[in-house]
């Protein structure tokens, strides 16, 4: 007698069997050649590759800070963690990581620029142009003469941005802004080169501007009648609605009323 012929069926599920045994074998060969991956001497991070801007950092600073924070392979290193690594170097504000076949990192780099101090003398912070405060050593700034900024938290770029609208103004007087604080009540009061202080008053940066410009506009006159010049001031309150009130070096507290136009 001869044998009965497999079934529709039976064929069905022997191709079924085959095409599983071909899958396992496929994840079985790829689960191989990723563990080949991922010990493989030839993808482990062999070097970084820093672009962009190092003017306040080496590749001695970036080793000794990033290195300790790396870890896996040019398939596993965390880019994210990588990339936090960097931007916790003093003075980098930015980094973008990316990888760089087949066992290298390339690094992209952006620093903080100098704005302004931030807060105390005895304080490390600094804020840059963006108005964000960064922690940094202040020997290392590269301008000589930067202003000293302070406020609550959170209010770094307001300050800086009334300091911007606020140091063009005294220019032609031959005065600089040299500290601005702006108090939890929201008032704010400068400190010019020359020491004196500077009562601003309130209000939005067109209203503490527009009380400067007409402050700065007729101090040299105010200054003249004492026979003094705008550099003998020694503070000036301009919280007044109508003019201000101002010290000079040798002449008793004196109210100033704006000259009127014709």
């Amino acid at each position: 007698m001869s044998e009965a012929l497999p079934t529709p069926i039976d064929v069905r599920l022997m191709n079924a069997a085959a095409a599983l045994l071909y899958a396992a074998f496929g994840v079985l060969l790829a689960a191989a050649a990723v563990w080949w991956a991922l010990r493989h001497p030839l993808f482990a991070i062999g070097g970084i590759t820093v672009h962009g801007e190092v003017a306040h950092n080496n590749v001695a600073t970036l080793r000794a800070n990033v290195a300790p924070r790396l870890a896996g392979n040019f398939f596993t290193t965390d880019l994210q963690r990588s990339r936090e690594a960097f931007e916790a170097v003093p003075w980098v504000r930015r980094a973008v990581v990316r990888r760089q076949f087949p066992n290298r990192l390339r690094v992209e780099l952006q620093e903080h620029h100098a704005a302004a101090y931030w807060g105390a003398d005895s304080e490390s912070r600094l804020v840059n142009t963006f108005g964000e405060v960064f922690e940094a050593n202040p020997g290392d700034v590269d301008a000589e003469v930067l202003p000293r900024l302070a406020g609550p938290e959170g209010s770094a770029s307001q300050v800086l941005a009334m300091h911007r609208a606020l140091a063009p103004l005294f220019e032609p007087l031959d005065l600089s802004v040299e500290q601005l604080t702006l108090s939890v009540r929201g008032g704010w009061t400068a400190q010019l080169d020359t020491g004196a202080v500077v009562e601003l008053g309130r209000g939005s940066t067109e209203e503490v501007q527009a009380r400067a410009q007409r402050f700065v506009r007729t101090l040299t006159q105010v200054a003249q009648r004492f026979g003094r010049r705008p550099d003998a001031l020694v503070s000036a309150d301009l919280r007044h609605g109508d003019g201000y009130a101002v010290r000079l070096r040798g002449v008793a507290t004196t109210d100033a009323q704006p000259p009127r136009r014709n």
